[in-house]
């Protein structure tokens, strides 16, 4: 399979939204007639539930480029829902829905649902995902193997999803919960060159545990016919603040990646860890998140993830000025400051008593940023 040509280290991105019953603030099935407004817009998209929107960026060239992008698709999405009578909010799950998923009547969608039975109608889960240019698809898969130890930082920094059909789970990013129940799903393999992928791609089509290449929902992988590496660790963002700071930090840590040598990584990133230490460093960000212990060595020495964090921050600076990423890595840094969105969650539940109070926080976040995009327009 071909890697595509793309420009080296543009970015795009994938922002996952609610939609909602404006009454009840349950999940609505309302994909269908909200694509009606957008028959042909490759920046809004239906996803593989009725209750979901996907909004996109085009390539751009830094965060500020493809949140100016989607800010404007925003205000747009939530004009026309509202005249569908329809709301719209964004966290890893919904805090309170109990009823099953209406899956997207698109062939590929259905085709995954009737693979997975049962499972299909609980994937009930929302997320961000960030694109980034390469090179080739050899800078692809190194990129993808340094990538691997730092998965449990994104999962950490994003966790939005505390809440499950009204529980709090004890996990800040339960999003990970539910998907775990699906094949193909987690840490990626690492791979030493793109031909070895090629290989990896049409044993796993041989032997049918694959179709194509989108039925491989790891934290990160290549897509092939956009020329991009694909982060897909981070719940969804609440607002377009989270969804910047997110964007810029990812593409600051894959260009820093990119040029930098396993030698310079080693000092701050861990190196060869076993897979029982990088599958149990990303289950207790998800469990924890910034209150996470993270294993640093095969003999169990474990730090406080948010000294890694803070470590990969300062890895990331010095390229920040230098890829238009100043602004929005103060954005990210600030996230790391304040209380996290899961956390949020949380104390919206404590203080108004019910899930639906934490619904309705996540709404008037999406709302508000909306309506900052309309202003600044």
């Amino acid at each position: 399979m071909k890697f595509k040509n793309c420009s080296r280290h543009t970015v795009g991105v994938e922002w996952e939204l609610q939609l909602l019953d404006p009454e009840t603030l349950d999940l609505y099935d309302g994909i269908m007639p909200l694509m009606e407004f957008f028959p042909d817009a490759s920046f809004v998209k239906p996803e593989y539930i009725q209750s979901c929107v996907e909004l996109n960026s085009d390539v751009a060239a830094n965060s500020d480029q493809a949140v100016r992008q989607l800010r404007q698709t925003l205000e747009r999405t939530v004009r026309r829902s509202t005249e569908l009578d329809m709301s719209l909010c964004a966290a890893g799950t919904h805090p309170f829905s109990r009823r099953l998923a209406l899956i997207t009547p698109l062939s590929r969608y259905r085709r995954m649902a009737k693979s997975a039975g049962y499972l299909a109608a609980q994937q009930i889960t929302f997320s961000t995902h960030v694109h980034i240019g390469m090179a080739s698809g050899d800078e692809a898969m190194r990129v993808m193997a340094g990538l691997i130890p730092v998965v449990p930082a994104l999962v950490a920094m994003s966790a939005n999803s505390p809440f499950w059909r009204g529980h709090a789970t004890g996990h800040v990013a339960y999003r990970h919960r539910i998907l775990a129940a699906a094949p193909n799903y987690g840490l990626p393999t690492s791979f030493d060159d793109w031909a070895a992928f090629e290989e990896f791609l049409a044993a796993a089509t041989r032997s049918s545990m694959i179709r194509h290449f989108k039925d491989i929902h790891w934290d990160i992988r290549p897509h092939p016919d956009f020329g991009t590496l694909e982060i897909r660790a981070m719940d969804a963002a609440s607002d377009l603040q989270g969804v910047h700071g997110l964007v810029s930090f990812v593409r600051c840590l894959i260009v820093t990646m990119a040029q930098a040598s396993s030698a310079q990584l080693s000092p701050l990133i861990p190196q060869d860890l076993p897979y029982w230490i990088e599958n149990q460093n990303r289950f207790r960000a998800s469990k924890l998140g910034m209150d996470a212990e993270y294993i640093i060595n095969a003999k169990g020495d474990h730090r406080p993830i948010r000294e890694f964090i803070d470590d990969l921050f300062a890895l990331c600076l010095p390229i920040a000025p230098k890829i238009g990423e100043s602004r929005g890595m103060q954005i990210a840094r600030r996230m790391l400051d304040e209380v996290p969105a899961y956390q949020q969650q949380l104390d919206a539940y404590e203080s108004g008593h019910s899930a639906r109070a934490v619904v309705e926080r996540l709404q008037d976040a999406l709302l508000r940023t909306a309506a900052e995009g309309s202003r600044a327009a």
